[in-house]
């Protein structure tokens, strides 16, 4: 009888992993590749037992093994949905400081890479590092884990709901795509306007040597804009991330 028992919460707890776990491989902060993937196995074993209880998954019956495969399918479905769709909304960030590298001048193909685009920009590197140590410094990992056990209300034990999620799918893409095009629209500006300045002192001044005078006026105003943006910037960010992760829906 106790055998019985132990097992059924064993299997329990597995169900809440194979979420938690999953969710965990993508999420902002929990999921860094840099953080090493032992660290983030122990981890996402601790939180699912810490979580376990205010879950609502109870016992599980292994007198139906196929069913039981089912559920575990089901949910580690709902744990990657949870997880890739917080890493494209952070993928926001890295959008724009790429653009913000581009416009800037200070685009650099062998900057290390944090995230998910390959070839990225110092500035989306440090971006994504920042909006990192905040999602710590701000208490939003106790938001993010709140998050997941907020999951079992709008997905339920075995409840797979694929068109809602397709959908949320599509509007956290479309949701990134213009958060990351509203962070580096001062730069755009930026950009516009000494291009065209420079445009038309060249053509008043056909001698001039545009790039060398150029490149170094745009990489410094660069450097000046993201002094006084950065800040709103990653406030923006991280206040999109907070209202997604309090309903889970856009």
């Amino acid at each position: 009888m106790l055998g019985g028992l132990l097992t059924a919460e064993v299997l329990g707890y597995t169900l809440v992993f194979a979420r938690l776990g999953s969710a965990m491989i993508f999420l902002p902060a929990f999921g860094e590749t840099g953080v090493p993937m032992r660290h983030r196995l122990f981890l996402a074993l601790l939180v699912s037992l810490a979580l376990y209880p205010a879950t609502g998954v109870g016992p599980v019956d292994l007198e139906q093994p196929l069913a039981l495969l089912v559920l575990l399918g089901i949910e580690i479905t709902i744990g990657l949905w949870i997880g890739l769709t917080a890493r494209i909304l952070m993928s926001a960030l890295q959008f724009a400081g790429y653009q913000v590298g581009l416009v800037s001048g200070l685009a650099n193909a062998f900057a290390p890479s944090m995230g998910a685009f390959e070839g990225a920009t110092l500035i989306a590197t440090a971006m994504m590092l920042a909006a990192t140590a905040l999602i710590f410094a701000t208490d939003l990992h106790h938001v993010i884990i709140r998050a997941l056990l907020m999951s079992y209300e709008v997905f339920p034990p075995g409840g797979l709901m694929p068109g809602d999620m397709a959908r949320q799918t599509v509007a956290a893409a479309s949701a990134s795509f213009y958060i990351g095009l509203s962070l580096a629209a001062p730069f755009y500006l930026m950009g516009l306007v000494l291009n065209v300045g420079m445009g038309l002192a060249n053509r008043m001044m056909p001698t001039l040597p545009v790039f060398f005078v150029a490149q170094p006026v745009l990489i410094a105003a660069g450097f000046a804009v993201l002094l006084l943006a950065a800040p709103s910037m990653l406030t923006g960010f991280l206040d999109r991330f907070a209202d997604w992760l309090g309903r889970l829906v856009l």
